[in-house]
């Protein structure tokens, strides 16, 4: 009975500072994923517990359920919208990516450790795909406004490229322990069968969960129960027929995810513990697997591998896949940059050290020292990377807070929650006075807290800074109101420097902009001498706004996409409709360059 305390003690509090650590996260700029990692190896055989833990068999299980949860988690995030921008580059990424991620650096590796080829492609492999756990994270909670099309791809590429980074693995093992039992045809077979019941199982039992969940009427703390053993037993049925449970798994989530109802939206905050809980567990064991000694003894290695990984591999495997869907060079370096290695390498470099393949022990040292680098510098930069590659979207219609609360199974009220920012307009107005644009019918105060106190309304009643108001809302109008709070002078500038001085609407014709007169005049007077049949031809002054940033852009419009149309003046995407409508576009003067 005490050694079971004790290990419930030491697990607890394991996880306890594990969490606690996370508020040193913020103010450091570490990653949080790093610390857990931290915490797992200062608990280990050379930290300060000492606790000596070499269970790889159990790490492994540990490894697959929380990487499932973490899916699961993702999928339920990820809205159809994100389809619409990233999923055909995002598709390329997780296959061909990775493929040629893995022959790049595979050669390198080779060469680097002087080793037989197929243990040159194995350790390339295990460090060959980018981590959902780290990017949902990092990108998701680190704080910075990418524009859609980037975050799409990313979030997409780490929840769809494990399948054949696992497979890679799994082939190449059986490469090492018996080279002449495999065949070219069987791997692609056996790549074939994991993709295809991978997909039909995760949209087959998405589907049917969405259809059985509104008819399901159980306590509020039962629908994250249920919602994850649901998709945990998805997970193990699909890896059970042979196909790819982690990709099963995370298409039930999305298909879940975006078919809003009582049962799934209010269970979102559970799963996002249940995901926080997961990666906590997850990194904490693997850093209690590891051995600091032996990391630090291969640390030349591990610095080698990341290196040539993130500065050639990475970028020749996304530069393929991704510049024919149109990207731009900036787009690419970024994404390039943000291929987060995490948790997944440490996890598959556990099955060559179970499978007793030659140097597996070296495999997984060097795998380990690649993802502390990877969560390091690749991590820790994320936001100079975006403000560098130009892909940070400068925001103020965002609210602090929301929440859904469902009134019946199909009718929700949403409760939007607004903080007064320094020199903001909402300053000295009644909060029901907030703007003469939104209809009284349309919006009701909820509650304004002052001091972490509730303020009783009346007539009298004015928004200071710091105060937050809390609305519900019928209509469309949180971005509205969230300009309003959060439009403050320093966030203008910045909003007015990214997307120029002048709002346009999508429907005005670019010709008839003030702007471009003596251009216009002078073209017009140039087309009269031409023959009537060139003047068939649409000019782009008579094009609209719409019209000629869609000709120009070849690829799903964006929020920050820009489109120039002479040496002085751009066109910047400012708002997009979920079907991809523009809605609102920014005209920005930029000086030219002064000749020489």
């Amino acid at each position: 009975m005490d050694t079971l305390n004790i290990l419930y003690l030491v697990g607890a509090l394991l996880i306890f500072a594990s969490i606690m650590a996370s508020t040193l996260s913020a103010r450091l700029g570490v990653p949080l994923l790093l610390l857990f990692l931290m915490v797992g190896m200062l608990a280990g055989e050379q930290g300060v517990l000492g606790i000596e833990f070499s269970q790889y068999g159990l790490a492994n299980f540990v490894g697959q359920a929380a990487l499932a949860c973490i899916l699961l988690d993702g999928g339920l995030r990820t809205s159809f919208k994100s389809f619409r921008v990233g999923l055909k580059p995002a598709v390329t990424l997780a296959t061909w990516g990775v493929f040629a991620t893995v022959m790049v650096l595979g050669v390198f590796v080779t060469w680097l450790l002087d080793v037989d080829w197929r243990i040159g492609l194995l350790m390339a492999a295990i460090v060959g795909s980018t981590d959902a756990a780290a990017v949902f994270s990092l990108l998701r909670n680190g704080g910075v406004k990418l524009n859609d099309r980037v975050q799409a791809t990313l979030e997409l590429e780490s929840g769809a490229n494990d399948p054949l980074a696992i497979l890679l693995v799994t082939g190449l093992i059986a490469l090492n322990v018996d080279p002449a039992g495999q065949t070219v045809i069987g791997f692609l077979g056996l790549l074939l069968q994991q993709l295809s019941f991978g997909l039909g199982m995760g949209v087959l039992f998405g589907y049917l969960l969405t259809k059985l969940l509104p008819k399901v009427h159980l306590a509020e703390g039962m629908y994250a129960i249920l919602i994850l053993s649901a998709g945990l037993s998805v997970f193990a049925a699909t890896n059970l027929i042979g196909g790819s449970g982690f990709l099963a798994v995370y298409l039930t989530g999305v298909l879940i995810g975006n078919n809003k109802v009582r049962s799934t939206e209010h269970v979102m905050r559970v799963m996002d513990s249940f995901a926080w809980l997961s990666q906590a567990v997850l990194f904490v064991v693997l850093g209690l697997l590891v051995t600091p000694s032996n990391v630090i003894h291969v640390w030349h290695y591990s610095v080698a591998i990341a290196a040539f990984m993130i500065l050639v591999a990475r970028p020749i495997a996304v530069y393929s896949s991704v510049k024919p869907f149109k990207f731009k060079d900036r787009e690419i370096g970024f994404i390039s940059w943000v291929g987060l290695r995490g948790a997944v390498p440490i996890t598959l470099a556990i099955l060559p050290v179970m499978a007793e393949i030659d140097n597996a022990f070296l495999l997984f040292d060097i795998a380990f020292g690649v993802v502390v680098l990877s969560l390091i510098l690749q991590g820790t930069t994320i936001p100079f990377m975006a403000n560098m590659f130009k892909v940070r979207i400068p925001t103020n219609k965002d609210p602090k807070e929301e929440h859904e609360v469902w009134v019946s199974d199909s009718a929700s009220i949403t409760l939007y929650e607004f903080e007064v920012k320094s020199g903001a307009f909402a300053i000295g107005r009644h909060p029901m006075g907030i703007s003469k644009r939104i209809s009284p019918d349309e919006i009701s105060v909820f509650a304004l807290v002052r001091g972490q106190k509730v303020v009783i309304l009346d007539e009298d009643t004015k928004l200071r800074f710091g105060d937050s108001v809390w609305y519900a809302l019928s209509g469309d109008h949180a971005s509205k109101i969230a300009k309003i709070f959060n439009d403050t002078t320093l966030d203008r500038k910045a909003i007015d420097d990214f997307y120029g001085d002048w709002l346009l609407s999508p429907s005005v014709k670019l010709g008839d902009l003030p702007f471009f007169a003596e251009i216009t005049a002078a073209e017009s007077k140039a087309t009269k001498s031409k023959n009537k049949a060139k003047q068939s031809s649409k000019s782009m002054w008579e094009q609209t706004v719409a019209e000629f940033i869609v000709a120009r852009l070849d690829t799903a419009p964006v929020s920050g996409d820009t489109v120039e149309i002479n040496n002085e003046w751009a066109l910047v995407i400012k708002e997009v409709g979920d079907k991809g409508k523009l809605r609102a576009i920014g005209l920005k003067h930029e000086k030219p360059a002064s000749s020489v």
